[in-house]
């Protein structure tokens, strides 16, 4: 159990952390939603109510969309995008591991996909990145369902009788002024981590180069 635990110790933290930030999410957002249910004169809601409501779902996948969508650019751009001195990019010169043409293979520790070959391992060498496109997807479009959700129940609350849909909340101004302010935070935070390890250093992460590489050695190793 213990050699479990530190086999999957880095995901395990980063689950948890996930659970405890989702569910203080949760919890303020239902305190700040009844605090403005009660202001229009409306009941408050339990807290099962609140999770399942359009503003807790596009609270939810306005970021989460923020997020697939910039996973998914990051593995795209750096399979043919460098930066030199970077422990984020891949070497300047040479072929790396990653590039190696994908070949069937009868090695029985070689996952499913390459022992089988041909469609499937063509998925397979791009199933990263094909996951981070449909979780976006999802999320893009639960954002722009519970938006529109959401200010169908504004304008009722307002005693305008309206029902705005996905499509039509997707060409709002609002919808776009949501995705774009974390989009552009996302993108902030990847230049960051690309642009700073080039001079930084993190004893011990894999994020980092070693301590005593020189500031043009590319690369985290």
């Amino acid at each position: 159990m213990k050699r479990w635990l530190k086999d999957n110790s880095l995901s395990l933290v980063m689950g948890i952390l996930f659970l405890i930030f989702l569910s203080g999410h949760s919890l303020t957002g239902q305190r700040l939603y009844n605090e403005e249910q009660l202001e229009h004169g409306q009941q408050k809601v339990t807290y099962s109510e609140y999770i399942g409501s359009s503003d807790f779902i596009e609270s939810v996948f306005e970021n989460w969309e923020s997020e697939f969508l910039q996973m998914g650019a990051y593995v795209a751009l750096t399979v043919f995008l460098y930066q030199k001195g970077s422990a984020e990019s891949k070497k300047l010169i040479g072929r790396e591991a990653v590039d190696q043409k994908p070949k069937k293979s009868s090695n029985k520790y070689a996952p499913w996909p390459v022992r089988k070959g041909g469609v499937v391992l063509k998925i397979y060498e791009n199933s990263l990145l094909i996951s981070f496109i449909l979780l976006f997807l999802m999320s893009f479009f639960l954002h722009a369902y519970g938006g529109a959700q959401a200010t169908t129940e504004e304008y009722i609350a307002h005693g305008e009788d309206r029902v705005v849909s996905t499509a039509e909340y997707m060409t709002t101004s609002k919808f776009w002024f949501e995705s774009f302010q974390n989009w552009q935070s996302e993108f902030l935070a990847v230049f960051s981590i690309v642009v700073l390890s080039i001079w930084l250093r993190q004893k011990g992460s894999p994020e980092s180069k070693p301590v005593n590489s020189a500031y043009s050695e590319t690369g985290s190793s």
